[in-house]
């Protein structure tokens, strides 16, 4: 099961964190970007090649530290077709060095529709009798706002090639409260939400007492993190909001179980912009990434302790 991949190799390397590859030009160190503009012009092609040079770099130093990455589709997405390939080859080069891929797509839809992405980003697909992966992320962020008829068409496809979903249920954006602290008689919506995860999740046990169908609960509301980890015992959580976003160690500490195990969280710009924050040599930026990557792991275990089975 694709959630007890993520945990065994959370528990192997002692590190319950993942990285965002959510890359902006600005991210980028100038020599890299220079070689690009040199070579392709100022295209969309030279931007994309620079998104993924950069990644490349980011992986080759995280690989041995951070279990997982997390790159987000839109930073590729606004480069067309380019930036688009360039996410598929960081998806296959992250795997190809052993990190976990969450894919942040935050997608969100029905029936066929929503099989197409499930298919796209996690499954196969079949051109003329030859049986293709087109993205092959390990898991999915998901919308689902429109009830079970968007998250059922993924349930299949995540038994039966091992992949993961992600649901949002507790955002870490300032406006979350807008909907999801709404009640609906006494109960907020992020609860009610995370209840359906807890239900879809029964189809995909983990040996770690996790499903396959994980919940967004963001670092920025960390007495809802808290009460969601004892309300949702089966319910895997992927933390955003640690960082730059302000959440910290102790903000996301309520969201792991006994065993520091319940959790994964994540920070994008604060390993990707390292470098920029220490001053040193941006072509000593991969090594900051993983510096600030140790330093996260570090006060996070410092809070939950040693994560055991």
């Amino acid at each position: 099961m694709s959630m007890d991949r993520l945990i065994e190799k959370i528990i192997r390397m002692q590190n319950p964190t993942v990285v965002g590859l959510d890359p902006k030009l600005d991210y980028v160190p100038d020599y890299i970007k220079e070689k690009m503009f040199d070579k392709y012009g100022n295209t969309l092609k030279a931007a994309s090649k620079a998104l993924y040079a950069f990644n490349k770099e980011l992986i080759d130093n995280l690989c041995d530290i951070v279990p997982a990455v997390k790159p987000q589709c839109a930073y590729y997405e606004m480069y067309g077709w380019q930036g688009v390939k360039a996410l598929a080859k960081t998806i296959r080069y992250a795997q190809e060095k052993g990190m976990f891929v969450i894919v942040d797509g935050k997608r969100n839809d029905i029936g066929t529709t929503m099989e197409a992405y499930t298919a796209g980003h996690l499954g196969e697909i079949d051109v003329n009798g030859e049986t293709l992966t087109p993205f092959g992320g390990d898991a999915l962020t998901v919308n689902a706002y429109l009830g079970s008829d968007g998250i059922t068409p993924l349930l299949k496809t995540c038994l039966e090639y091992d992949k993961g979903i992600f649901v949002l249920v507790k955002t870490s954006n300032p406006s979350s409260g807008e909907l999801q602290d709404r009640e609906i008689d006494g109960v907020p919506v992020y609860r009610l939400m995370g209840e359906l995860c807890e239900r879809w999740g029964e189809a995909d046990p983990g040996a770690f007492g996790y499903s396959g169908v994980g919940a967004v609960v963001g670092a920025t509301y960390p007495e809802q993190l808290a009460q969601l980890r004892k309300d949702l015992p089966h319910t895997f959580f992927l933390v955003p909001g640690y960082g730059a976003q302000g959440g910290g160690a102790k903000d996301v500490a309520g969201g792991f179980d006994e065993n520091g195990l319940g959790a994964i969280v994540n920070s994008s710009r604060a390993v990707m912009t390292a470098y920029k924050k220490e001053g040193c040599d941006e072509k000593d930026f991969g090594a900051a990434a993983s510096r600030e990557a140790t330093r996260m792991r570090d006060e996070i275990l410092g809070f939950i302790g040693k994560i055991g089975r």
